[in-house]
C-alpha cells in the first residue's frame, strides 16, 4: 500500500469511527484532522469534501460486501440453506466492520443528492440479493408466500440493529449471535408456509 493509500485508509477508518458516535452532522474535518495526525488541508487534498468522504466509506463497504452475498445466493444449495449462510455472512460482516456499517445503515441519509443516487442505488441491488433468494424460496414452495421486499428489508434490519448493541466483551461471539439470526430467520420463512390459504395480499 502507497503512502498515499494508507493515509486514505487511516482518514476512513478514523471518519467511519467519528461518525458513528458523534454523527456525521456532529463531526468537523478539522476533528478529523487531527483525530488522524494530518493538517486540515492535507485532509481535503484528499477528499474534497465531507459529503465525498461519507459517500466513499460507504460505497467501499457495500462493494466488498456485495459480491460475498451475491456468490452465496447463486449457491446450488437448498434455499434455506443459501439464506441462513447469507444472513450468516452479513451478521458477521456488520460486526466486524460495524463503524462503516452504522456509516450506511445511519448516515448514508445526510448524503446530498449527487452521493445519494449511487448509495440508493447500491442498497437497493444488495436487498435485491435477499428478495430474490425470498422468492427462490417461494417458488420452490420452501417458504410461505410473502412480501419479498418486506422480508428481505425485516431481515436486514434485524441484522444490521448489530452494529449499536454488539459489545467485544459480551457472552456471545460474532458467530454465534449470527447463527441465532439465521435460525430465526429461515423458522420465520418456512414455518408457516402451510398456514398460508390465499395469494392475496402477497406478492412474488
Amino acid at each position: 500500500m502507497t503512502a498515499v493509500a494508507s493515509t486514505r485508509a487511516r482518514i476512513r477508518t478514523e471518519a467511519a469511527s467519528l461518525f458513528s458516535t458523534q454523527g456525521f452532522n456532529g463531526t468537523s474535518m478539522a476533528e478529523l484532522a487531527n483525530a488522524v495526525g494530518i493538517t486540515k488541508s492535507s485532509l481535503y487534498h484528499h477528499f474534497p469534501s465531507k459529503q465525498a468522504l461519507l459517500s466513499e466509506i460507504i460505497e467501499q463497504t457495500v462493494g466488498r460486501v456485495t459480491p460475498l452475498v451475491q456468490e452465496v445466493a447463486d449457491m446450488d444449495l437448498p434455499v434455506r440453506e443459501r439464506l441462513a449462510r447469507a444472513i450468516t455472512l452479513h451478521t458477521i460482516e456488520a460486526i466486524r466492520d460495524r463503524d462503516a456499517i452504522a456509516c450506511f445503515i445511519e448516515e448514508g441519509r445526510y448524503l446530498s443528492p449527487d452521493f445519494m443516487a449511487l448509495h440508493v442505488g447500491n442498497r437497493d441491488r444488495y436487498e435485491q440479493v435477499f428478495q430474490k433468494i425470498f422468492t427462490a424460496g417461494i417458488e420452490s414452495g420452501e417458504f410461505m408466500r410473502q412480501d419479498v421486499g418486506i422480508a428481505a428489508r425485516a431481515i436486514l434490519g434485524m441484522c444490521n440493529s448489530v452494529v449499536r448493541w454488539y459489545r467485544p466483551d459480551g457472552h456471545q461471539s460474532p458467530e454465534e449471535i449470527a447463527s441465532q439470526f439465521a435460525h430465526l430467520a429461515v423458522h420465520g420463512a418456512t414455518a408457516a408456509r402451510d398456514m398460508a390459504s390465499s395469494d392475496q395480499g402477497y406478492v412474488r
